[in-house]
C-alpha cells in the first residue's frame, strides 16, 4: 500500500518539566523512584533498564496519548509524576497555572550542551528557560493511500491542499474507504492555548 505525506501540519517541541510539587521530588530522591508520565513509543524498549542500572533510581512511567490527558491529570492536582513530556503548544498555559517546579540547572550537567535554536525557540513559551527543556520534536501531517485516492478523484487529481479534507465535496467522497484523524485540537488547527 503506498501512502505519502501530504504536508506537515504543525511543529512540535517535547520538553521535559519537573511537577511543583516539592513533596514529588522529595518522593523520588527519597524513595529512589522517578514517576514519569510520557507519550507512548518515545523511549527506546531499554532507556528505562540503562538509566535504573546507571542511576539506582527505579522508573514507572506511565503513558499518555494526547496533550489533553496529559493536562488534564495533572491540572486536577496530586497526579504523583516527577517529570512529564507536554509539546510545545501547552507548555506555556501549563507553566502559567503554577504547576511546574522551575528546573535547578546546576543539577543538569549537560544543559549547556541544548542546542541554542531550540532553546531560542522555547524561550518564547518558557522565558528564561526556567522549567522545559527540549526532548524530541516532530511533525504532524497528512498521510493517504495514493492508489485509492486515484479510484476516488481520477489519476489527474493533485493532492495539494487542505482542501483535500475540510472541503465538504471532497471528504465525503473519502468516507467510502474511510478517514481518521487526531483526537487533538492542536495537532489538526493551527491553534495554541497561549
Amino acid at each position: 500500500m503506498s501512502n505519502r505525506t501530504l504536508l506537515n501540519l504543525k511543529f512540535v517541541l517535547c520538553i521535559a518539566p519537573l511537577m511543583s510539587s516539592l513533596a514529588f521530588a522529595a518522593n523520588a530522591a527519597n524513595d529512589n523512584v522517578l514517576n514519569v508520565y510520557n507519550w507512548d513509543d518515545y523511549e527506546a524498549p531499554d532507556t528505562v533498564s540503562n538509566f535504573e542500572k546507571q542511576t539506582n533510581i527505579r522508573v514507572v512511567t506511565d503513558h499518555f496519548y494526547t496533550n489533553e490527558a496529559l493536562e488534564t491529570k495533572l491540572l486536577a492536582g496530586k497526579s504523583g509524576y516527577d517529570l512529564v513530556f507536554p509539546s510545545s503548544d501547552f507548555v506555556s498555559h501549563q507553566i502559567n497555572t503554577g504547576i511546574f517546579l522551575k528546573l535547578d540547572k546546576s543539577k543538569i550537567p549537560n544543559y549547556k550542551n541544548l542546542d541554542p535554536v531550540k532553546m531560542k525557540f522555547l524561550s518564547k513559551l518558557d522565558p528564561d528557560n526556567q522549567y522545559a527543556i527540549p526532548y524530541q520534536q516532530g511533525t504532524t501531517g497528512i498521510g493517504y493511500n495514493v492508489k485509492k485516492i486515484k479510484e476516488i478523484f481520477g489519476n489527474d487529481y493533485v493532492v495539494d491542499s487542505w482542501d483535500f479534507i475540510f472541503k465538504e465535496e471532497n471528504i465525503s467522497r473519502l468516507e467510502q474507504c474511510g478517514v481518521a484523524v487526531l483526537d487533538s485540537p492542536v495537532e489538526v488547527f493551527a491553534t495554541t492555548l497561549n
